[in-house]
């Protein structure tokens, strides 16, 4: 019976698969440390093979750093860790699809590595600026000037500087270029063939990202555009400029027919024809804006050529079940559309076909137009709709300039107005702007999008003790700091971030009485280390023997819940599945998503439990090692689901 591998993914397998089946004769077999014979790759063939040219040189274009190539192999390592189901700290546990998981980021992205596999349509962060005063980070992510020397090759054997140290500020970038790199490789994993990646950074880093994102998302199928966003219209002083902007840079497959750009309203969405009216409106002030728009089944689905001068329809041409729409008025008068065909078919997600007597009218969105790349309105400012908002709903806020709301659900819908079921994660959740504005967005055009919010849980009060920090925001601090002791919540950034998104949804639902279905919840995970015990650690290292002399393999101080959600991350699954738990003959039976898996986690369960669970014929079965009296009876739980349910996979953990 085949055992769960209880770690995340091995990233360097997945790789040398993916290679293996572009480029079969670029793979060997290699002797691993412990003498295992693997699969690895002869890079000079793979080399030769993308290279039209004899390569007998190592020069490319590329960004480099002192620690890149660890941080690959570091994106790649797999680890033992696992996300804990915090049911206290949740809200609507039991029906929401959004989740908010407690822990290092890098972590995180590898643990869900297959559960949300290309299922993410858009990845939003605000990382932290490499500006040396990362308040709620254990560091800066700038390294010491020996282990940079060391690294760079400007020590010797013996300790001794080769040289002056000329790259003083390389010192300064490299971790932090590392901490970014390692994280943008696994979040490009998870977005979805039309994905979208949406980065907030400042002047201090923006050249640098720029270079490790066309690296990693490349120029030749991704469009890479920087947008200046003025979040500080008073200005911060520099030492020659005051600074009022900073920038988002968008990732987007070269695939993608438009995304739409600065859409929201402080007053929401509203709508108005497409049709041009009023003074140089007519047909003939634009010959290029007459054409048929069409419709099929109340939707969009397409656009006609460009009339003829001789052609003269009527409003809406029906062809069967398909409507042909023209700018034409109600008195009939040929008139055009605002915009040339090209364009509107760059802004086809913003317009939707209105019924009328005489066929159709075609709307567009207020405020919906052509991207700009610089985001100037007030609505962007981040004191605003930043700082004030958060502090309204959590008293001090801790934090000094939060994202405008905004700012983020602008991006949100930009990326999934085509989608409202889409997944949006934020990596750096901070204050939980992110999860705010996808619930915003849900609540004005009735979307189900769903959030994953990833962040360290910061300690407050050592954040609030940091030498240097300003004292407006060590007032913020201390001020959230009684605010999180009233609830009785723990004083970390997390709590922040949770209670943010708890207060924001309650004002949602009563904001918009109308949309009762509103998902305002969300489950809370914590990262731990492994379910199973110290001694028991991946399939390799495990004999029978050893097994023997253990009570138990699984930690003491885990539950069901714990091992159910461990094994849904193992086998791929998303974590905002509807379950049930049901107890048979005195055995608790866990069905996930209506038998996508079901999970009993017993000792020595009997046979007729097994043969209720396999006469559902779930897809996935997980029992524990342990849940069998020997190994007849292993076996005998084989032969019971290969003659009821023969299609079901069974593993133990």
């Amino acid at each position: 019976m085949e055992k769960m591998r209880m770690e995340s993914v091995d990233m360097t397998e997945k790789n040398i698969e993916k290679i293996e089946s572009l480029f079969p004769n670029c793979i060997t077999e290699g002797i691993d440390k412990d003498g295992s014979i693997r699969k690895v790759i002869n890079f000079d063939v793979l080399k030769q093979l993308l290279s039209k040219d004899l390569i007998d040189n190592d020069e490319s274009y590329e960004i480099s750093w002192v620690g890149k190539k660890k941080a690959i192999l570091d994106s790649n390592r797999p680890i033992r860790k696992t996300l804990r189901p915090i049911k206290e700290k949740s809200v609507n546990w039991n029906t929401t699809q959004n989740l908010y998981i407690e822990g290092d980021n890098f972590e995180a992205l590898k643990i869900i590595q297959e559960s949300y596999l290309h299922k993410i349509k858009l990845i939003y962060i605000d990382p932290p600026y490499n500006t040396g005063k990362n308040y709620f980070y254990k560091n800066d992510f700038s390294i010491d000037s020996n282990e940079y020397d060391e690294e760079a090759g400007f020590i010797d054997d013996n300790g001794e500087r080769l040289a002056s140290n000329p790259v003083g500020s390389a010192r300064f970038h490299s971790s932090w270029l590392s901490m970014m790199y390692q994280r943008l490789l696994l979040a490009r994993n998870l977005l979805t063939e039309d994905g979208i990646l949406v980065c907030a950074i400042d002047e201090n880093e923006v050249f640098s990202l720029g270079m490790i994102l066309k690296e990693i998302f490349g120029e030749g199928s991704y469009d890479h555009v920087c947008v200046s966003v003025v979040h500080n219209p008073r200005g911060q002083q520099g030492k020659n400029f005051s600074y009022i902007n900073e920038y988002a840079i968008f990732v987007f497959p070269k695939s993608i027919k438009a995304i739409a750009d600065k859409v929201i309203s402080n007053d929401d969405i509203s709508w108005s024809p497409l049709r041009n009216w009023g003074s140089e409106s007519e047909r003939k002030d634009a010959r290029n804006c007459f054409y048929p728009i069409i419709v099929k089944d109340n939707k969009i689905i397409g656009f006609g050529d460009v009339s003829p001068d001789d052609y003269h329809p009527t409003q809406t041409v029906q062809d069967n079940d398909t409507f042909y729409v023209y700018p034409i008025d109600r008195q009939g008068i040929e008139r055009k559309w605002r915009y040339a065909r090209q364009t509107v078919e760059n802004v086809w997600s913003m317009l939707r076909p209105k019924k009328i007597d005489s066929g159709y009218d075609i709307e567009l969105g207020k405020n919906f137009g052509v991207h700009k790349t610089i985001w100037d309105e007030k609505k962007y400012d981040a004191n605003e709709y930043g700082s004030k908002l958060v502090s309204s709903l959590i008293p001090g806020g801790g934090f000094s300039f939060p994202k405008s709301l905004y700012t983020v659900l602008d991006t949100v819908y930009a990326a999934t107005a085509d989608d409202k079921n889409a997944i949006i994660m934020d990596f750096f959740s901070g204050s939980g702007t992110t999860a705010h504005a996808v619930m915003k967005l849900n609540a004005v055009d009735g979307g189900n999008r769903k959030f994953i919010m990833i962040q360290l849980p910061e300690d407050l009060n050592d954040a609030a003790s940091r030498p240097g920090l300003d004292s407006r925001l060590k007032s913020n601090i201390q001020s959230t700091i009684k605010y999180l002791e009233s609830k009785g919540a723990a004083l970390t950034i997390c709590s922040i971030g949770e209670e943010r998104i708890k207060k924001a949804g309650e004002s949602l639902l009563q904001e918009y009485t109308q949309n009762k279905d509103l998902d305002v919840g969300f489950r809370v995970f914590r990262i731990d280390n492994s379910n199973m015990t110290d001694v028991y650690y991946t399939v390799d290292e495990y004999s029978q023997d050893l097994l023997s002399h253990l009570e138990s393999n699984i930690k003491p101080d885990r539950n069901d819940l714990d091992l159910l959600f461990s094994c849904l991350l193992e086998w791929g699954l998303p974590l905002s599945l509807p379950y049930n738990s049901e107890e048979i003959e005195g055995y608790m039976v866990h069905n996930y998503n209506n038998g996508d898996l079901v999970a009993c986690f017993d000792e020595n369960i009997p046979d007729s439990v097994i043969k209720y669970i396999a006469k559902q014929q779930p897809l996935r079965v997980v029992f524990r090692d342990s849940s069998f009296e020997s190994s007849p009876s292993k076996i005998n739980v084989g032969e019971i689901f290969k003659s009821l349910a023969p299609d079901t996979r069974v593993r133990v953990i």
